[in-house]
């Protein structure tokens, strides 16, 4: 892993820091801290993304410099010496900012060691410095050792947990001689790993390749969620996507194109029919959480959620080494180096990046806002805007229904549909009182088989939404 060479900060860069306040990236210290108040301050930007620690400022932003620039710049640098290993940092340098002499030191990201301070773990969390809690120093020493999460081979697995068909056809797909030992390929791509009992499936091995992937990992699934509003609501339908990753993927793309409104979009003096999402940038977010996510997190799913404006793709697990949300698109980092490799030569990923560049651009091209790329406290999410608003008609137009042979009955549920975005049995029979209550339900299980609404419930909480 290497680290990124940081230019020195300018005065500029220096007060955006102070405006800003104290922060994740940010740290104010006393221009009379200790060496050891500085170690802490170090050891929990280290072991999070990096950053300032800017001595001589208050907490309150106050500029008061420090009284002996020589002395605290001594400090700084002793106290990144005391630290277990010690931090290799780049000079503190002093700053004069509105006449007053500041020292600042640089935590650069993407270091390679997880660091303590007197055997004890700290983390920068918000405006606050803590000791990492126990599951984050597990992952933390996961992510930032050479041996990952997904090259662990779980207790009790064996060979037999692998499906021979699929490593077969992953075999075809590599265009490799039938007459090469499969173990070796297995092998060379970390798939399988020896061990003293012999071969055993690693955690990758078992999530590409596994013939109940869930049985060793319950929570390497896709949830999607299709609401009918702009926010969570008990108006939705459901899909629980489990199996190997290159299945998780297809299903969960066939999901969101299941369940994707399609509209029409003036173009020049035409329409041309267009679906909500562009499918390129739904098919690269779901690949990427699928690649990219922190699997050693358990009790967490990836998290696929259609809502009437937007979709939001949630996957366990904050961004990897180096990268940050402010150099996703020019970084690289690869958490799981070996489902990467075997996902790339399945076709679904380019093994170069993350494709978050082609994600703006398709969006861009579509006139859609650029994606909205956010981390949790425990995971990363991708906002990917929707069309609907431009869309002539929230759902289908009525003119898109007279191939459908509809009758008149049916498309005044789904004309109410479109304004009202369900509708029951009640309100079905309040629009058509002639009709009997046996014609209505055959016209709306009619809507259902031609694919046009979502019946959703059971008896009298019955009620339907447009598709």
């Amino acid at each position: 892993m290497s680290v990124k060479r940081q230019s020195s900060p300018s005065v500029d860069d220096i007060r955006t820091a102070i405006k800003a306040g104290p922060g994740p990236k940010t740290v104010f210290l006393s221009g009379k801290a200790s060496a050891r108040k500085i170690a802490e301050a170090m050891t929990a930007l280290a072991n999070a993304h990096g950053g300032f620690i800017i001595m001589g400022v208050t907490n309150a932003r106050k500029i008061v410099g420090v009284p002996d620039p020589d002395i605290a710049r001594e400090m700084m640098a002793s106290a990144a010496l005391i630290t277990t290993p010690p931090l290799i940092l780049p000079l503190p340098e002093l700053v004069e900012v509105d006449g007053k002499p500041l020292c600042v030191s640089q935590v650069p990201a993407g270091l390679p060691h997880v660091y303590s301070l007197r055997g004890q773990y700290l983390v920068r969390s918000g405006r606050d410095t803590r000791p990492l809690m126990p599951h984050e120093l597990r992952i933390l020493l996961l992510n930032r050792s050479e041996a990952s999460f997904e090259s662990q081979t779980p207790r009790g697995a064996t060979l037999d947990d692998l499906d021979e068909q699929k490593i077969l056809a992953y075999r075809e797909t590599l265009g490799a001689p039938a007459a090469d030992d499969i173990n070796d390929l297995l092998l060379s791509r970390g798939c399988i790993a020896e061990t003293d009992k012999g071969l055993r499936p690693t955690i990758a091995g078992l999530l590409l390749f596994g013939k109940n992937p869930q049985r060793w990992l319950r929570s390497a699934e896709i949830t999607g969620v299709r609401y009918a509003g702009a926010t969570m609501s008990d108006d939705f339908i459901r899909e629980d996507i489990r199996g190997v990753l290159a299945d998780q993927i297809r299903r969960a793309e066939a999901f969101v194109t299941a369940n994707m409104r399609r509209g029409m979009r003036i173009k020049g003096l035409e329409r041309e029919e267009i679906p909500e999402y562009p499918i390129s940038v739904v098919r690269e977010a779901i690949v990427n959480a699928v690649a990219h996510r922190d699997y050693s997190i358990r009790g967490d799913n990836i998290r696929v959620l259609m809502f009437s404006d937007r979709m939001e793709v949630y996957s366990p697990g904050r961004l990897p080494g180096h990268v940050t949300l402010d150099n996703l698109v020019e970084e690289r980092y690869s958490r799981n180096e070996a489902v990467v490799q075997v996902l790339s030569e399945m076709g679904f990923i380019e093994r170069l990046g993350y494709g978050i560049d082609r994600m703006i651009a398709v969006c861009e091209q579509e006139g859609l806002p650029r994606p909205d790329f956010s981390e949790t406290s425990a995971g990363f999410k991708v906002t990917i805007y929707s069309h609907a608003p431009s869309l002539v008609g929230a759902g289908p137009p009525a003119n898109l229904y007279a191939h459908l042979q509809l009758n008149p009955r049916q498309e005044k549920a789904l004309s109410f549909l479109q304004s009202h975005r369900r509708i029951t049995n009640r309100d079905y029979q309040t629009l058509c009182p002639e009709a009997s209550s046996e014609t209505l339900r055959r016209d709306l299980a009619d809507l259902v088989d031609k694919g046009l609404i979502i019946k959703i419930g059971q008896k009298r909480a019955t009620y339907y939404i447009l598709k």
